[in-house]
């Protein structure tokens, strides 16, 4: 039985309407894991604030379209749609029409991902295959593995092998 996971909207968190948005041509073979570098958030009124913020961020600073990952998870699991399904981002120089990306809320180069938001992105991924947005056959790489990056941050880079073979 697949599972389920609870996605809080766009709307819900106030996010803008993106300048532009392109679909994938196919369902994404490849996750990508990021974190977002900044503190983590505990509570859903403080990582929508976060989230928010983020956004502005990407949009204005870096020029994007949108908030750069398709999801988004915070330090009590609650998934947050940034891009999401079937949707190019902006995440992974030369990856981003091949892959999904996940951000998790916080700074990992010390702090590790909370049990919470672990399983939260199990769920999410094995919902993704469910859904056919994500290959069954993906392989989850964490930023680092593509570019020159200390992302996901190396507790969470070391946490990867529990999200493989999801």
């Amino acid at each position: 039985m697949a599972q389920t996971v609870t996605i809080v909207s766009r709307q819900q968190w106030g996010a803008v309407a993106p300048k532009s948005r392109e679909a994938l041509k196919d369902p994404a073979q490849k996750v990508v894991i990021h974190h977002t570098a900044n503190p983590s958030c505990k509570d859903q009124k403080e990582c929508m604030n976060r989230l928010v913020s983020i956004q502005r961020t990407h949009m204005t600073e870096r020029e994007f379209d949108d908030i750069g990952y398709n999801f988004l998870v915070g330090g009590d699991g609650t998934v947050y749609e940034g891009r999401g399904w079937g949707v190019v981002g902006a995440h992974a120089k030369s990856h981003n029409h091949e892959s999904l990306g996940i951000a998790f809320m916080g700074n990992f180069k010390v702090d590790m991902p909370s049990t919470e938001a672990m399983s939260s992105v199990k769920r999410l991924l094995q919902s993704a295959v469910s859904q056919g947005f994500l290959n069954p056959k993906f392989t989850l790489v964490g930023h680092r593995d593509l570019g020159q990056t200390e992302c996901p941050g190396g507790q969470l880079y070391a946490a990867l092998p529990q999200l493989r073979g999801t």
